[in-house]
């Protein structure tokens, strides 16, 4: 399988797939007109729109494990490997808030003030790993050797489980409504609306993503599955086949544990059938890239994988802001389609400059510094 620079490339090409999701997700939902957005593309677009989220925090989950795995190894204590993590964790969350306060920034004059403190994927990115990173120290703290890898597994999924089953209640009758409404915003998404809104990304359910894939890393980076890999990938799809299929069933039921039930935004149902697909997707990714086409050369998704953060730090401006490169809501598929390709392209050239500038600023400010020599 190929791997760059340390680097899993199947995880790169999931990420980069998690972009163009997100590209198109949001290329189509800014500028398409009324008319247009009562289509059925329309519909499967916005269907689409509902992996990036969980792809960017399953990925965050199996890539801190990865983190965590390597501390470990080096024989640090519980509490050095938390220091090194959470400290991460808490720049992904500072990258949320300096976000936050840019877009408000260059929207200054329509923008609400309340959208400084809007819950955005970053922020429950960044909140999720320092929230793994106390998990983990917890853990390690008490289990030891292989055992503590048993223990990580198992109690990262019910973790992840814990998160979905209690998010309905979280939602509904035990909302923290004693909270100011920034902090109850992180429980539940509530911003100053009054109720939960669905396009925020509160920890429940989201961080349910990122413990999900942190018991996933942590399999994947044990000796026995390393020696199996093909054979654990393949597990991993009939898994997610099974757990589509049995959270179907389970929503089939007559009989309701909750005295409110949101299937699309709240219900363990859709959480489990969204982790089954996970799993599919990435037993497909790691096929794609060691024996498909995926490890040949150049890879678009691999490279915008590198570079994600970066990528939608800035797409965001030039879909939403003022700077969008057509009118919103206003445009037809065709035009919208031709968009999301320059959007496409101009982040994927973003990507490849980044990585290839990456750690050379010195050389290239040297080279800038040479004076020209005589012809």
């Amino acid at each position: 399988m190929a791997a760059k620079s340390s680097r899993l490339a199947y995880i790169d090409w999931m990420r980069g797939l998690a972009c163009v999701l997100m590209f198109q997700t949001h290329c189509y939902d800014s500028w398409l007109s009324a008319s247009a957005r009562q289509s059925r593309f329309f519909m499967y677009s916005q269907l689409g729109g509902t992996f990036p989220a969980p792809l960017f925090l399953f990925l965050a989950g199996i890539s801190f494990a990865l983190a965590t795995e390597k501390l470990w190894k080096k024989s640090l204590r519980p509490a050095q490997i938390a220091r090194i993590t959470i400290h991460r964790g808490a720049e992904i969350f500072a990258f949320g808030l300096l976000f936050r306060l840019q877009e408000y920034l260059i929207a200054w004059g329509w923008a609400p003030l309340s959208d400084l403190l809007r819950v955005d994927i970053l922020n429950t990115i960044g909140l999720s790993m320092m929230l793994m990173g106390v998990f983990c120290w917890l853990v390690l703290s008490i289990s030891r050797g292989e055992r503590a890898r048993v223990a990580l597994v198992f109690a990262s999924a019910a973790t992840a489980l814990l998160i979905s089953l209690l998010t309905p209640l979280m939602w509904t009758t035990w909302r923290p409504h004693w909270l100011p409404w920034p902090l109850e915003s992180y429980i539940n998404g509530v911003h100053n609306l009054g109720t939960p809104q669905a396009w925020l990304f509160p920890i429940f359910p989201w961080s349910a993503f990122a413990f999900a894939g942190l018991a996933a890393g942590f399999i994947l980076q044990s000796q026995w599955a390393r020696r199996r890999e093909a054979a654990i990938f393949s597990l991993a799809a009939v898994a997610g086949v099974v757990l589509v299929e049995g959270a179907h069933w389970l929503d089939a039921q007559p009989r309701q544990i909750y005295a409110a039930y949101d299937f699309w935004h709240t219900s363990p149902s859709f959480f489990l059938i969204r982790v089954g697909m996970l799993l599919v997707i990435l037993a497909a990714s790691y096929g794609w890239c060691r024996w498909g086409a995926g490890g040949w050369g150049f890879s678009p998704l691999i490279q915008l994988g590198q570079a994600s953060l970066l990528v939608y730090w800035v797409h965001i401006e030039f879909v939403y802001g003022r700077l969008s490169i057509l009118p919103k809501h206003s445009q037809t598929i065709r035009t919208a389609s031709l968009g999301l390709l320059v959007i496409f392209l101009a982040m994927l050239l973003l990507a490849f400059l980044r990585t290839r500038l990456k750690g050379r600023g010195a050389d290239l400010l040297a080279w800038l510094r040479r004076p020209a020599t005589a012809q």
